[in-house]
């Protein structure tokens, strides 16, 4: 099994916590189905059919600790049913921590989020691209109205082939919605990663490492995007089922991250997001 370890003393390790902050599931009788969609949406081959036991199984060989699990409604009226499987696997596996979702188009928001929160779902989960909206277009405000200071936000962010999600939007929120807490997936923004620290390296905002060490392929160039952000503001996320967690942690392992700034990026920053 691999574990990222840290050195206390010269002579001693401990088995670091790990928690995956992006990882996608879905019941199994659309898991296969919908796995292959987000592979043919991104022209990218999925390691896994994205349901609870492949990620535990993927997960328990590389130690995971906790997984950050979400699913995206395309539809408002797949809000309830996308969050009520999400608590119901938080139910049934403890190391889950649930994100709920809700659709801009949804008749009453306020309504969804107060459900996302009775189910002891913990956050919310936003894919423009897939929902096809703007980050910054004012449908959405009632979201980030609503989560604000309550909920974290993880969302994607980035994409050279749409505008939906471009990190130049989610500045726009961020500036509008100060006490929003975001993560912007993907390193802020998946295969525009230059022009997302430009527009969201100074303002208040998390990334995940996503869809990025393994997308690249290119350890110098993930070095310096951590060295821009700092790992005070990253998190581990694996994208399941798009990548493999044992893959995506010797990836990680690399990057010559250390110390505290290890801890940080593997438990610590969700830690400080979500205390469950």
């Amino acid at each position: 099994m691999l574990y990222l370890r840290i050195h206390q003393k010269k002579d001693a390790e401990k088995k670091m916590k790990i928690i995956d902050c992006h990882a996608h599931i879905f019941p199994a009788k659309i898991a296969e189905k919908a796995s292959l969609g987000i592979g043919d949406f991104y022209d990218t081959k999925m390691r896994y059919i994205g349901d609870p036991e492949h990620l535990l199984e993927s997960g328990s060989k590389a130690g995971i600790t906790r997984y950050w699990v979400h699913s995206v409604a395309t539809t408002p009226a797949q809000i309830r049913h996308i969050n009520s499987y999400i608590a119901e696997q938080c139910s049934i596996h403890p190391e889950f921590v649930g994100f709920g979702s809700v659709h801009p188009d949804a008749e009453d928001m306020q309504a969804e989020i107060d459900n996302i929160i009775a189910l002891g779902l913990h956050g919310v989960k936003l894919h423009p691209d897939f929902q096809k909206f703007n980050i910054d277009d004012p449908c959405a405000y009632p979201i980030y109205e609503c989560i604000a200071g309550k909920l974290p936000l993880i969302i994607h962010t980035g994409d050279d082939r749409y505008e939906y999600s471009h990190p130049k939007r989610m500045a726009k929120v961020l500036d509008l919605f100060p006490r929003l807490d975001c993560i912007c997936a993907h390193m802020g923004g998946y295969r525009v990663w230059e022009e997302a620290y430009e527009c969201l390296g100074k303002r208040r905002c998390w990334v995940d490492s996503s869809s990025t060490t393994g997308m690249l392929n290119d350890d110098e160039y993930v070095k310096s995007l951590v060295s821009r952000w700092g790992t005070e503001r990253i998190l581990f996320g694996s994208d399941f089922p798009m990548w493999d967690h044992t893959e995506e942690l010797e990836r990680v392992s690399r990057l010559g991250i250390t110390g505290d700034g290890l801890e940080a990026v593997m438990h610590g920053n969700a830690e400080s997001l979500v205390s469950c």
